[in-house]
């Protein structure tokens, strides 16, 4: 009988226009390999410093296996890596598991229950998504993908949970998705923006929340509760809810920060980007008002990685 790892290396020489279906998202391509009785074979190609990962489902007992055909996946919390020819199996899967690739990566993941079908579909959602808020207003593709980077680099260094560092990876991403549901002309005003026109502008928080639970996948809808608090502040002067304190999601706190630090340093159609040293002293004199105060500490302790 043939071995695991041998029907592995074989599906590894496949071409890839023997691939049944192929999906692509910003960092990421997943194709269908091979499907039957339930099993699938799973091929993932992912960018340099991008995060996948795989997590317990009530009901779902299934061997899930990986096989690393280049590159590097680390799991950061563990303190463990897999390089080429190196194989990483759990069954049944009874934690989060977050990996994140090290240079352009490829791996095969073997799954005995079909999920090829709820990836096409959260693929599909989310770069439909994207291309959106990038069709709407074309600020906001690269300020998404620096808030997702520079997020992420927080969130690891405070040590949030897998789960949670999951909800920050989606929710940074698409912290501006309910822009998708503001007019253009507010959306797009050279000007200051009238009370009204800021009125709606605060929506967009509340709006994404919508939009995000509306698609109905579990992992959008924990996204959305982080888009929807993303502009409370810690005093709670922020919106839409005004909250305060810990009662925000240390997520959205984050993305508060580097969000505001990105919006200072880029070039806007309002106003010019400011020096970086500049915003890392604005967020300081803000912490403990705008910004919360362990969030702002540890952000601004990766300043030389941030700056680079």
């Amino acid at each position: 009988m043939r071995t695991l790892q041998k029907e592995v290396y074989e599906v590894a020489m496949i071409n890839e226009e023997s691939f049944i279906e192929t999906v692509y998202m910003k960092g990421l391509q997943i194709s269908l390999v091979a499907s039957g009785d339930g099993t699938e074979v799973i091929y993932h190609r992912l960018e340099p410093e991008t995060m996948w990962g795989i997590e317990p489902e009530e009901g779902w007992d299934s061997l899930e296996f990986l096989h690393i055909l280049s590159g590097e996946l680390t799991l950061p919390y563990e303190g463990e890596s897999f390089k080429a020819g190196d194989s990483f199996h759990k069954h049944p899967i009874t934690e989060h598991y977050i990996f994140k690739s090290i240079g352009e990566t490829e791996f095969l993941y073997v799954t005995s229950q079909p999920v090829f079908h709820y990836y096409s579909k959260a693929t599909k959602e989310l770069m439909d998504l994207s291309v959106a808020i990038e069709e709407k207003d074309g600020y906001t593709v690269d300020h998404c993908q620096r808030i997702n980077k520079l997020s992420m680099m927080v969130g690891e260094e405070m040590g949030l949970e897998k789960k949670r560092l999951k909800s920050l990876n989606i929710a940074s991403f698409l912290h501006d998705v309910g822009k998708l549901k503001i007019p253009l002309e507010i959306l797009q005003k050279p000007g200051k923006l009238t009370s009204d026109e800021w009125m709606i502008m605060k929506q967009h928080s509340r709006y994404g929340r919508e939009l995000l639970e509306n698609i109905g996948l579990p992992f959008l809808k924990e996204a959305g509760k982080v888009v929807e608090q993303h502009h409370e502040r810690y005093d709670g002067k922020g919106y839409p809810y005004g909250l305060e304190g810990d009662n925000i999601l240390t997520e959205a706190a984050i993305i508060s920060v580097v969000d505001s630090y990105d919006a200072m340093t880029s070039n806007r159609i309002y106003q010019k980007a400011r020096a970086k040293e500049v915003a890392f002293n604005e967020i300081l004199r803000c912490r403990g008002t705008m910004y919360n105060p362990q969030v702002v500490d540890v952000f601004l302790a990766l300043k030389n990685k941030i700056i680079l």
